[in-house]
């Protein structure tokens, strides 16, 4: 694990975490625990209703000092509404919230952090521009007789915060924008607990996460708990709720559907009430075998300083994984494929020889993306659905030069049909979705293209357990079909089960073929980490 807490003192988290702007860096030394028995955040009669929607429905909850209340529900469910009501975001229609019995006000995000509350959105908030040092502490130091605040002092902080923390590695000077997907959802739960708050909301704030990095995380949540501090914990991942919590709530239509000990609840038990029905299997077996013929052939192909003379085949209904410890390469080898960076090597279509210069070349020679940030390189989140389809194969839609809008909506309403997008209509904002469905919608996109190859980055990130197994059948399917699929996923579970066989790499190389009794989550870790093998 990396890190988890390096100390286990009082003044621990409290120390780190320097609040500035109501008392200075040393008072927060040495200070006092709050009493586990004292602390409480309730909940009650919360309302929230869109046009067409209610997303919270007169919800009452309840989360006690010492624990890791972990929140679970489909995507949909309410979860992102409830929390934003908590960070101050949203203002309920109704309702209250109360925090060490006083009723809170819910005006700001600041006023949330003043109050003791704080929120690791699932979607990072930190401004793009700003250095992780200047995103971490805004809006939480008091300025100085000037007017500002010294870079050095927040690098200092910075500096002092993730070490205290025992966090990964951050430089305090790099800016976001810069960041990995990994990284920033590290920077946005040091920003959350740079405040010091007695309630902390973790939303997501794994999903994005390698192995090591998700278990620093669920140590952070376990410690803080530990010192009387309530931890609000949201997670698709079944196996991280059993890791780290004590209670388990689950929400279903905007409503508490089931509140239990994490210990008294099965998970068969937590996926009904998150469903309201008999989930379908999660991982659905083959319908038929790879063919012989190769989808995709791949020889030499180098990414300067990230991937070193890589090969390999994918056959045409294959699935192939891509595994490994963050930051070895996978990454960087689908956006090779795809054309987004500098390459070398030879790669084949079909058995034609194509050149993946750039995104357009790769649509062209039969290649397909879905990035690992939806939000931010998969859809445009000011265009409706209709918009988000189309985009790709808009001279699908078109005539004499001119797009029909007939032609788009009719194209749109057949993959909400055969995808099972829960939406209004072609003409919904594609923001007004769940991130399942956000999903679905990007797959919609590159059924379109009518692709050899699809080219899968995290395809489940974030995505609740009935909409998981929705998109595991349609990968089935479109195996099925022909296609090829290189299949990158963090979840090593979604490897082994869905995948024909694995390529793990290790140090910009393929380290490992795994196959047969050996695709397991721990082939997987023993390759990634080179065990049995000496050292590159």
């Amino acid at each position: 694990m990396a890190g988890g807490l390096r100390s286990t003192t009082a003044a621990g988290v409290a120390s780190a975490a320097l609040v500035a702007g109501s008392a200075p860096a040393e008072a927060a030394v040495g200070a006092p625990e709050v009493p586990a028995e004292r602390l409480e955040l309730t909940c009650h009669g919360l309302l929230k209703r869109y046009p067409g929607v209610t997303a919270l429905d007169g919800l009452d909850f309840a989360a006690r000092g010492g624990t890791v209340h972990a929140l679970l529900g489909e995507n949909g469910a309410g979860k992102s509404t409830f929390v934003k009501i908590l960070g101050g975001v949203l203002r309920p229609d109704a309702g209250r919230v109360e925090l060490d019995g006083a009723e809170l006000p819910l005006a700001t995000p600041r006023g949330q952090r003043r109050a003791g509350i704080s929120v690791a959105y699932q979607d990072p908030s930190l401004p793009p521009d700003l250095t992780v040092a200047e995103a971490i502490w805004l809006g939480q130091l008091a300025a100085g007789r000037l007017g500002g605040v010294s870079r050095g002092a927040l690098r200092t902080r910075t500096l002092a915060l993730i070490d205290r923390l025992g966090a990964p590695p951050l430089s305090p000077d790099v800016r976001i924008r810069s960041l990995s997907t990994a990284q920033q959802a590290i920077a946005e739960l040091l920003r959350a607990l740079a405040s010091d708050p007695r309630v902390l909301i973790m939303d997501e704030a794994t999903a994005t996460l390698p192995p090591s990095e998700a278990q620093w995380a669920l140590g952070l949540a376990r410690e803080l708990a530990g010192r009387g501090r309530i931890v609000i914990f949201i997670s698709h991942r079944i196996a991280e709720i059993r890791q780290v919590a004590d209670v388990v709530s689950v929400l279903r239509n905007g409503a508490r559907v089931l509140e239990r000990q994490a210990d008294a609840v099965s998970d068969d038990e937590m996926i009904d009430a998150m469903l309201g029905r008999k989930p379908a299997r999660l991982y659905p077996p083959p319908t038929a075998a790879p063919r012989e013929a190769v989808a995709m052939s791949v020889r030499g192909l180098s990414v300067p300083n990230r991937v070193d003379d890589v090969s390999f085949d994918v056959r045409e209904g294959e699935i192939v994984g891509l595994a490994g410890l963050e930051g070895h390469g996978q990454a960087d080898l689908l956006l090779a494929l795809f054309g987004l960076v500098q390459s070398r090597g030879e790669v084949r279509v079909g058995g034609e020889a194509v050149s993946v210069r750039s995104p357009r070349g790769a649509m062209a020679d039969g290649l397909a993306l879905i990035p690992e940030d939806r939000r931010h390189h998969g859809l445009l989140l000011t265009k409706t659905i209709r918009e988000n389809v189309t985009l790709s194969t808009l001279s699908q839609v078109s005539r004499f030069g001119f797009v029909s809008r007939r032609s788009e909506i009719a194209a749109t309403a057949e993959a909400i049909r055969d995808l099972e997008i829960k939406c209004r209509g072609p003409e919904d904002g594609v923001t007004s979705l769940s991130g399942g469905n956000q999903q679905k919608v990007l797959i919609a996109k590159l059924l379109r293209l009518d692709a050899r190859v699809l080219l899968l980055h995290d395809l489940t990130r974030g995505v609740d357990v009935g909409t998981k197994a929705e998109i595991f059948a349609l990968i089935r399917a479109i195996a099925a079909s022909g296609r090829g699929i290189l299949f990158y996923s963090t979840d090593a579970q979604e490897l082994v089960h869905m995948c024909d066989r694995i390529l793990v790499m290790r140090r910009g190389h393929i380290a490992a073929t795994l196959t047969g009794d050996v695709q397991t989550e721990a082939g997987i870790m023993r390759a990634a980490f080179g065990a049995g093998a000496g050292d590159e």
